[in-house]
């Protein structure tokens, strides 16, 4: 992966590249998005780059440097990554970048680290971190990738490129996904509107089996919820708990069904539904549902999505949702 393959981005990559052409590499960034935008390809491309030894603002993919970049293995790219699902400890920062930054890069120009899920810092392993930040060595490379800027610390933004990546042209997913995944039109169109400019959902939704399972788990759930009883919630939840690593996409699927009921309310035109295969139920559905109900429903899932956020239990969250939208 080189820049030149990225779906894209353009402006990011732009700007990376000028930077490298004029030697004005910041000692800090942060690259910010949501899950499967591209901020973890970008990043990489950045770092294999600024360390081929070319010196171009396009990595030759043929040097040493790029094929180790490729295999995982540079010595000057290092990648720091959470312990655990919950934090990046303060213990790690120090040892895997602060206690390691002085010494200078093997066999580059440039030593980059990389701070996967950056959000995930503890707020004293911040606190570790700021002070690299403030005083890198010259050949100091920081990286942070995040979807949540705002939990780094004010201090840490104010000192770092920051770079938030943008949804990615409809044309452009349509034509990855008919030419290199090979998927069907239907699908292909179904992927890019629940994706929303996110390539990484597009392919996921697209192609892999556990998400089109995802999807019918949440049709079934969506068209019988009026009928459900607590045994059937229940069964519902176990079953949403196989996905618990793709929650926010369960939830963003069932956001999804409330928009075609919205739209097929206000057009009445089936052609602009995205559940096209489910048209009768979403027309019952809109038939009988408000505005006012389709709007609160809509903020049941994002106050669903926020405790799951703020780490709440996930079987009580769902319970309260299903619960909350079953009322009409």
């Amino acid at each position: 992966m080189d820049f030149k393959n990225i779906i894209g981005h353009e402006d990011i990559i732009s700007r990376f590249r000028s930077s490298i052409e004029a030697d004005r590499v910041s000692h800090a960034y942060i690259i910010s998005g949501e899950e499967g935008s591209g901020r973890n390809t970008l990043a990489y491309c950045f770092a294999k780059t600024l360390q081929c030894e070319t010196g171009a603002t396009e990595s030759c993919g043929q040097c040493k440097s790029c094929k180790q970049a490729e295999s995982g293995n540079h010595p000057d790219i290092i990648y720091i990554t959470a312990e655990d699902s919950n934090n990046i400890k303060v213990d790690k920062i120090r040892e895997e970048l602060v206690g390691t930054m002085e010494i200078k890069p093997y066999s580059s120009r440039y030593k980059i680290y990389i701070i996967k899920e950056g959000e995930k810092m503890a707020s004293d392993a911040q606190s570790a971190l700021l002070k690299t930040i403030e005083e890198p060595p010259e050949y100091g490379i920081v990286i942070i990738i995040t979807t949540q800027p705002e939990k780094l610390l004010p201090t840490i933004r104010s000192r770092c490129v920051s770079i938030q990546t943008k949804p990615v042209k409809e044309t452009d997913i349509h034509d990855y996904l008919i030419q290199n995944c090979g998927v069907s039109e239907d699908r292909a169109r179904f992927a890019i509107e629940y994706s929303q400019g996110n390539l990484g959902k597009a392919i996921k939704l697209a192609t892999n089996e556990e998400y089109e399972n995802l999807v019918g788990l949440v049709v079934d759930l969506m068209s019988n919820i009026f009928e459900m009883d607590m045994e059937d919630i229940t069964s519902t939840i176990k079953q949403a708990e196989n996905y618990k690593m793709n929650i926010n996409d369960f939830l963003d699927l069932m956001m999804m069904w409330y928009r075609d009921i919205l739209v097929l309310k206000v057009t009445g035109n089936p052609d602009k539904i995205h559940f096209n295969d489910h048209y009768t139920v979403i027309r019952d559905q809109a038939n009988y549902l408000s505005f006012n109900e389709l709007e609160a429903k809509s903020r049941a899932i994002i106050s669903a999505k926020e405790r799951l956020d703020a780490k709440a239990k996930f079987e009580d969250i769902m319970r309260l949702l299903i619960m909350t939208l079953k009322e009409v």
